[in-house]
Formats: structure tokens, sequence, C-alpha cells
């Protein structure tokens, strides 16, 4: 291991679990690479520049990974979804920036190559210079900026708008989950924009729609439905009949987020995205897998 080796990866971590998250879109495979970027660390020899050695090795590994995970997502049942991931509060100030770690966008990160991913995500979220990023890809400048250029585009064109304060934002999921405990049908309504669309990741796995819902009436009684956790649902979910069950609100993809939990355990995850004040979408994941790495720790329960 490099001299302070230990100190210097962990001064990293956030950084390589940031680019990982971003380039794959789950939390279980991006914390595998940054595991095995550690494994390759611990063994390498000095390193004149620890952050180039740690950045251009987890790149490395999760383009690797990604291109073998693509064929699974292919065959997924139903709409995918990235993982959520908790990251509290301060997001923003920190290497987890707000919209580049969006439910939203990593959506529309997911229509990229691998590659091209890569690229957008060490120049347009970390503004790693394009020499560094080349030498990451073991690719030539003009090739990686040719690369950057095509997945700026792409990511422009279909980036949706959505509300960046974070105090209207919070106020809309507040009001969100007010009408969703008093199934208030009006209520929710009128939060929902005329071409508001419900998008559930179910893998198969737990009752939800396979493919999107349009229209405020049809996603605001679907998500009534859901909400009133009929022992189907719970069932196909995975709940223990027995199992306490509570909301909360909390801090993910760097905005806020719905959680109803059994035992303060997660199993729906709602996540709004808003503009002009109003829900323009709703990303809803109940598949039980995604689960395995959130904790319900980021607030306090709301209902008991």
């Amino acid at each position: 291991m490099p001299d302070g080796g230990e100190r210097d990866f962990l001064a990293h971590r956030n950084l390589l679990m940031g680019v990982a998250y971003r380039v794959l879109g789950r939390v279980a495979d991006a914390e595998d690479v940054v595991q095995e970027a550690w494994l390759r660390w611990s063994k390498a020899g000095p390193v004149a520049d620890p952050e180039a050695f740690l950045v251009t090795v987890t790149t490395r590994l999760a383009v690797d990974r990604l291109r073998r995970v693509r064929a699974r997502r292919e065959a997924y049942v139903g709409e995918w979804l990235p993982d959520p991931l908790l990251t509290g509060p301060d997001a923003a100030a920190g290497v987890l920036r707000t919209e580049s770690v969006s439910l939203a966008l990593l959506v529309v990160l997911e229509s990229l190559s691998p590659l091209e991913r890569a690229v957008f995500v060490l120049r347009d979220v970390f503004e790693f210079p394009y020499a560094e990023i080349a030498a990451a890809l073991d690719r030539r400048e003009p090739a990686v900026r040719q690369l950057a250029a095509r997945a700026r585009t792409h990511v422009q064109e279909r980036r949706p708008r959505f509300e960046v304060d974070p105090v209207a934002w919070r106020q809309v999921t507040d009001r969100f989950l007010g009408a969703c405990l008093n199934g208030d049908v009006a209520e929710l309504m009128g939060l929902l924009a005329p071409d508001v669309r419900l998008i559930a990741d179910s893998g198969g796995k737990a009752v939800a729609p396979r493919r999107p819902i349009t229209g405020p009436e049809q996603v605001a009684r679907f998500v009534l439905k859901i909400m009133k956790l009929s022992r189907s649902f719970t069932d196909s979910a995975g709940v223990d009949p027995a199992a306490r069950i509570g909301y909360r609100l909390v801090t993910a993809n760097g905005g806020p987020a719905l959680q109803v939990t059994a035992d303060d355990r997660p199993f729906v995850h709602f996540q709004l995205q808003v503009a002009d004040g109003r829900v323009s979408a709703c990303h809803l994941i109940v598949n039980p897998d995604k689960f395995a790495a959130v904790t319900a720790e980021d607030g306090p329960a709301l209902r008991p």
C-alpha cells in the first residue's frame, strides 16, 4: 500500500462513490466498485497522484461493470429507475451535487453509452480536465472531447425542467404527503401538472404498473391506491403483516422524498419532479431489491 494509503483513500472515498454511483445508478454496484478500487490501491506501489490513480481505477471498473449489467437491464420487468440514495440536507454543498444525482437526470444518463456516461460525469459534473479524462479512459483527448460534446447535447435535449429551489420542492412534497395521508383526491390533483407522468419501478416483484401512467386523475388515483397499503400490495412487497408502518420525509438524490417504512425499513419510495410549483413527474420505487442499501435514518417518522 502507498505511504499514508488508507488516509489518502478515505480522503477520496466520497468522490469515488460519487463517480461510481452516477455511472452505474446502483448503490450496491457503486460500493462494489469502490471496494475493488480500494483493493487495487492497497496493492499499488508508490503513487505520485493518488486522486488521479483512484479516479482512473474507479472509472474503468464502473464502465466495465455497466457494460456487463446493461444486458440484465434490457430484460428488466417494467420500468427501471436508479437506486434511491440518501444524500442528506446539505448534499448540494458537497460532492453529491443536487441536480447531477437527481433521479430525473440519472434516467437520462441511462440512454448514453458507458463511455459517454463516464465522460459526462467526469467532465460536466466533476469538472476534470479533458487530458485527465483521456488518461483515465485510455483514449485520445480529441476523442474524449467528441464524446463529451455528444453526451452533453443528448442530455440537454432530454433533461427535464424541474424546480431547483429546495424550499419550493420541499413545500410541494409536504403537500403531496398531506394529501396522500388524508386521501384528498382534489388536493392531490391540484398539485399535479396537466402532463404529469408516474414511473414505477417494481422489477416485477411488487404490485405496480409496468408502463408510465399519465394525467392528473390517473396519477392521483393510483398514488392514493398505493398509499392505502392493501394487503395484496404489502404482501407483494414482502412486508410482514405485523410490521409497524410509518411515513417519513427524507433527503434523497439531492431533494426531498417520501418513504413508507415497515419497522423503520423503507419499502415504498416516492420522489417528485417539480416545475413551476407543480408535480411534473413522480418516480415510485417499490422493488424490494432497491432498498438493500437504504436506511430510514435521514428524518423522524411522521406517523407511528
